[in-house]
């Protein structure tokens, strides 16, 4: 006989373990944190240190120009000292031997800001492989949070439910964590970059300002002007790759024409746009979606087919659209590829189309490219 599950134990192990992750994931944040706040103070650092280091050369520079000239001096009066007073063979001496010693001190104060600075950015280097480390780990740990905050926790259905059903829902959750992860990395890598670099310059121009030095500060701040503006066309990108507010204001067509546009300068391949009937009047949610299929064929092309020619059909019939995508890149055999489990691009896509109501057909063969259809069916 089966023995019966205690579904309510399994739900306060689970609330428990929930808990667990939860508290090691804002751990390991305010560990990222702690030591991205540590990475910006450390850049500040280092600049100040290399600008320190640039004025420090020069005051070298000069005193071996001075030296050289006081050595010279000095010889000059050894050499003929009868001609000259003992004062005047005290004051050369004096000035050569000062001179002497302010180049050795500016010397090692000159090897000690670059030991400095070389251990400052050993240290950076350090922290910023431990921040690419706890945000791969929080990755991770957001997928398990979410698996167990969302199907398993109704272990009474989980338990029942078949092993092909319970890695779907997993790999679904792992293509959502992917995708923040891919856009949290954007804005990180980007806007978040060049927003920390705006503060430091800020800090710069202050102290700039503060000793008087207006044109280098207003050099400072044309650069500044040039950032900003380039952060902001960085995040209109973004905001266009989460959700292209185009589509409600232009359509469809447009929309995609102009993304496929974009996508061709970026990446170098080139992409040919066929449209076929009058475009038909689509619910927002529709047309977000058809743009988001051709976005992930796009995609998937640009990371797996190596190819160099795309072309993009979208014809409208009285009931259904149909979009066609084409590669001239490598292939491969779609039976093997469903036998070995599909890539998340390929179930999201198929997602989307059962969401939609429509059929979804993949056609490639090894050096003959891929061939991905959708028939969308319109509700009138």
């Amino acid at each position: 006989m089966s023995q019966k599950v205690d579904v309510n134990l399994l739900d306060g192990v689970f609330k428990k373990t929930v808990k667990t992750v939860e508290a090691s994931r804002k751990q390991i944040f305010e560990i990222s944190e702690n030591a991205r706040r540590e990475s910006g103070t450390m850049k500040l650092e280092i600049m100040e240190i290399r600008n320190e280091i640039g004025k420090v050369i020069d005051r070298v520079d000069k005193l071996e120009l001075a030296y050289r000239k006081a050595k010279s001096r000095l010889a000059q009066v050894s050499r003929h000292f009868h001609s000259y007073t003992e004062e005047d063979i005290r004051v050369a001496y004096e000035e050569a031997h000062n001179i002497q010693i302010e180049l050795t001190v500016n010397r090692e104060r000159e090897a000690n800001l670059r030991r400095r600075r070389d251990e400052l950015e050993r240290r950076l280097r350090s922290l910023e492989e431990t921040i690419a480390k706890a945000e791969n780990l929080m990755s991770h740990i957001g997928v398990v949070l979410n698996y167990l905050t969302g199907d398993l926790s109704k272990v009474g259905e989980a338990l029942e439910t078949a092993k092909h059903h319970q890695m779907l829902g997993l790999r679904i959750i792992q293509a959502q964590e992917e995708e923040r992860k891919r856009v949290s990395r954007e804005i990180h890598d980007g806007p978040a970059q060049s927003m920390a670099n705006v503060v430091l310059r800020t800090e710069i121009v202050e102290k700039m300002l503060k000793n008087d030095r207006m044109v280098e500060a207003q050099m400072e701040l044309h650069e500044l002007k040039d950032m900003v503006r380039f952060s902001l066309s960085d995040v209109r990108r973004i905001i266009f790759d989460l959700r292209p507010m185009a589509l409600d204001d232009l359509g469809l067509i447009p929309t995609i024409q102009k993304y496929c546009q974009t996508f061709e300068e970026r990446t170098n391949l080139h992409i040919n746009v066929a449209v076929f009937g009058k475009e038909q009047h689509l619910d927002s949610s529709v047309k977000a979606a058809l743009f988001r299929l051709i976005q992930e064929c796009l995609n998937n092309t640009l990371k797996h087919a190596r190819a160099k020619k795309v072309q993009v059909k979208v014809e409208f019939q009285y009931e259904q659209v149909i979009i066609v995508v084409k590669d001239d890149g490598v292939g491969f055999v779609v039976s093997e590829k469903s036998s070995d489990g599909e890539s998340f691009g390929i179930l999201g896509m198929k997602e989307r189309t059962q969401l939609l109501e429509g059929t979804m057909e993949i056609h490639s063969q090894p050096g003959q490219g891929t061939r991905v259809q959708f028939h969308i069916p319109i509700k009138r």
